[in-house]
């Protein structure tokens, strides 16, 4: 069975009327890309990260329907918000790590394998970049929300701009200017 992009686009517009059913479906149209997806995020993480691209998945897929406030306009846009989401997920993850070195008093569900170690500094630079994306978004946020879906979430430049709804062309020029400006930021630390 061959499906097409419009396939998705029309689940995803079933399951935001309540149609609960459409997700049986939604899922394996969707799922193979959502594990690229994380498995770039996890490609820029140090090695041996222990947040599986499994877990990745299921964390950003539960946060993805049960958005109440987007409205799916594409596939794209919605694995660009998958994208969005799995750096959320990792971020939260990193926090986490360092609050708990901290002696932080959250509870938390693990979701790796607890025999993998993570050294602070590792988490600390999540948060470095994260820390940037933020400022970046404070002073161009399409150009941050660039930033996350080509560099976290692979996507191309093509998906990237159906995504957004602008043209490849400016997904190029604001993703040089977005990727010198983050260099010069990160540099400065």
């Amino acid at each position: 069975m061959t499906t097409s992009p419009g396939d998705v686009t029309v689940l995803l517009g079933k399951l935001q009327r309540g149609h609960n059913e459409a997700e049986a479906e939604l899922i394996p149209l969707v799922y193979k890309e959502l594990r690229r997806i994380a498995g770039f995020h996890l490609r820029q993480e140090r090695i041996g990260h222990t947040l599986q691209p499994t877990a990745l998945v299921n964390e950003a897929y539960l946060r993805l329907v049960g958005q109440t406030r987007v409205e799916w306009r594409s596939r794209a846009h919605f694995f660009g918000v998958a994208s969005q989401m799995m750096r959320r997920v990792l971020v939260n993850y990193a926090r986490d790590r360092k609050a708990a070195k901290r002696g932080g008093k959250r509870v938390r569900i693990e979701l790796e394998d607890p025999e993998i170690g993570v050294t602070p500094e590792q988490s600390e630079e999540v948060l470095v970049v994260d820390q940037a994306l933020n400022r970046l978004t404070e002073f161009d946020p399409r150009q941050a929300r660039i930033v996350e879906m080509r560099y976290f979430g692979g996507l191309t430049v093509e998906q990237t701009a159906e995504a957004l709804g602008i043209s490849p062309r400016t997904v190029k020029r604001e993703w040089a200017m977005a990727k010198a400006w983050l260099q010069a930021e990160l540099a400065e630390r």
